[in-house]
């Protein structure tokens, strides 16, 4: 059973029993089934969620998991699911082999900026990440 995301903070306490860790002040889930970046991205729109955006060395995973990254909208210009730019580069995401539009760890994901840019028709399992409002 999958359990969308309420805004309601009573429901908080039931995320666990849906495969959600709390770490900080987010949630995150991945999933059991690769799929591409968009199916994986909707999947997580459809919990309530989004992709991650990596802030920390620790929301890196040492598994093959899309993020919340990508330059399909204009090649070169890496940007997060909620829009803001990619600030820190390390070699990659770099287009290498052309129509590398979506970011996936890569493995070991042991530094931050561990990442492998992937076309986004390949198959990874999706990484959500929840964090409530503040009020």
């Amino acid at each position: 059973t999958t359990a969308s995301f309420s805004r309601d903070k009573d429901q908080c306490f039931e995320l666990s029993c849906y495969g959600w860790k709390k770490f900080g002040s987010s949630y995150y889930y991945i999933s059991s089934e690769k799929k591409n970046w968009n199916v994986a991205r909707q999947d997580c729109r459809n919990r309530g969620a989004d992709l991650v955006i990596i802030n920390s060395r620790e929301e890196q995973q040492n598994k093959y998991i899309w993020i919340g990254l990508s330059d399909a909208e204009k090649e070169g210009e890496w940007k997060w699911v909620d829009g803001s730019p990619l600030t820190t580069k390390s070699g990659e995401p770099s287009n290498t082999y052309g129509n590398e539009n979506c970011v996936a760890f890569s493995i070991p994901a042991m530094t931050i900026n561990a990442w492998n840019d992937e076309p986004c028709s390949a198959d990874a399992f999706g990484f959500c990440e929840f964090t409530f409002p503040k009020v």
